[in-house]
């Protein structure tokens, strides 16, 4: 078994990553300054953003990302407060009397991630199956470096996979799919023939992330995003708050199909994407990025902890019976059979329980939770995530793509007045049948 997202810190020791706001007067030269200033201090930027300001005292804000330790993050502050009008820690991780930590404000800001890896899919242990094999090790990082190229907005680089890949896939595929039929939840069961028809889902085919993320934004407005390695559970969990999964592209080793210590394109595909196909599972897992947003290294914890239990190992009760919901489940053939036999403790989904329960990455879990259906599963989340140690709520604007911050009375009214005119639709819908 493996875990998808791991607890590490994200900066270097001693350093945190911080958002700054400052705004200037527009004249010439003045942004040039600031960032001058900045560099000056050997802090490199990882985002700059510019608004006109709604302050009537100057014209423009900027909000500018970077990973600094305390004594850098003072000297920027006094720097900048010499040359503009206002300087605001809007989040940092040290001692600037803002605790929160930073998140991702828009879709684009996700590109930070590219690079930023707990491991690369070459960096592999010596336990791996494809440890000693050079051909495979070379491919990895051949695979990886498209993904480390890769930015929002353009399309995800396709990857020409050799007969020997294939091959291992179709041993997957086949042995995974005889079981999907009376072990796997009924939307997966719905969606799978689908993913065939629509994105060359077929024993001697594996299917290119891009055919596979358009099919998904059609559906729930969910996106695949090649990734490296295995992200951070923070940067990972944020990820889904922009119903964006990051995805592996290369695959397990061939000397052992059925077995892989970490995700691959084959638990990517068949595990978790016919899942995303469903509005209410990709409302569920969105929930739990939306709660990870700004929450501290305790609740991300508690956060990916509940993301194990459910999006990766997650049992559901559809009539009377139990099913597979969990990529973990869907993608790997012994734990499938396992988890719905009467080896394995099953318990009622309760997020308080769950985000405390302690798992297993290396053999088949002991205790399975059981969902009552994914509508519940999200308002119990929600209701979990309202008990966390963070001072503000978020939404998030698919218009914008982007992250809202509910802060303030005026973006409280603004929210309100975009939840009356859907009311109206509402009614006006429901007027009409």
């Amino acid at each position: 078994m493996y875990s998808e997202v791991k607890n590490t810190s994200d900066a270097n020791e001693g350093q945190f990553l911080t958002t700054l706001l400052f705004s200037v007067n527009d004249r010439v030269g003045i942004l040039d300054e600031c960032l001058t200033a900045i560099r000056n201090l050997n802090i490199s930027l990882t985002r700059i953003e510019s608004r006109p300001s709604r302050d009537l005292g100057w014209d423009y804000d900027f909000f500018v990302d970077f990973s600094a330790d305390d004594e850098q993050l003072s000297a920027a502050i006094k720097s900048l407060k010499e040359i503009t009008k206002q300087v605001k820690v809007i989040s940092s991780g040290g001692s600037q009397g803002v605790s929160m930590p930073w998140f991702p404000r828009r879709k684009y800001d996700l590109d930070t991630f590219a690079d930023k890896v707990l491991e690369m899919g070459e960096e592999l242990d010596a336990d791996h199956p494809g440890a000693l094999d050079p051909v495979y090790r070379a491919r990895r990082a051949e695979i990886t470096r498209l993904a480390k190229t890769h930015r929002h907005g353009h399309p995800i680089p396709k990857v020409k996979y050799t007969e020997q890949e294939i091959k291992t896939w179709g041993t997957v595929f086949r042995s995974l799919k005889k079981l999907y039929g009376t072990h796997a939840c009924r939307e997966h069961q719905l969606v799978f023939p689908l993913l065939e028809k629509n994105c060359g889902y077929s024993e001697d085919n594996i299917p290119q992330l891009e055919d596979v993320s358009k099919f998904l934004k059609d559906y729930t407005g969910f996106t695949l995003r090649p990734v490296m390695g295995l992200l951070t559970s923070r940067d990972f969990l944020n990820g889904l708050a922009f119903r964006v999964f990051h995805s592996t592209q290369y695959i397990r080793h061939h000397s052992k199909p059925h077995y892989t210590p970490e995700p691959d394109v084959c638990h990517e595909l068949l595990g978790h994407v016919p899942l995303f196909c469903d509005p209410d599972f990709a409302d569920f897992s969105q929930e739990i990025g939306l709660a990870s947003l700004g929450a501290s290294d305790s609740d991300i914890e508690k956060l990916s902890t509940i993301y194990w239990f459910t999006v990766e190992f997650g049992l559901c009760r559809q009539g009377n019976d139990i099913r597979a919901y969990g990529a973990g489940l869907l993608s790997s053939f012994g734990e499938l059979e396992y988890s719905l036999s009467d080896k394995p403790e099953k318990r009622p989904f309760d997020p308080h329980k769950t985000s405390e329960q302690k798992y297993i990455v290396t053999e088949y879990q002991p205790i399975y939770f059981v969902a009552e259906s994914f509508k519940d599963a999200q308002q119990k989340v929600r209701d979990f995530s309202n008990t966390l140690d963070r001072p503000f709520s978020v939404r998030y604007n698919p218009y914008t793509e982007s992250i809202e911050v509910l802060d303030t009375q005026e973006k409280i009214l603004r929210y309100a007045q975009n939840i009356k005119n859907d009311m109206v639709t509402l009614v006006d819908g429901l007027e009409r049948l």
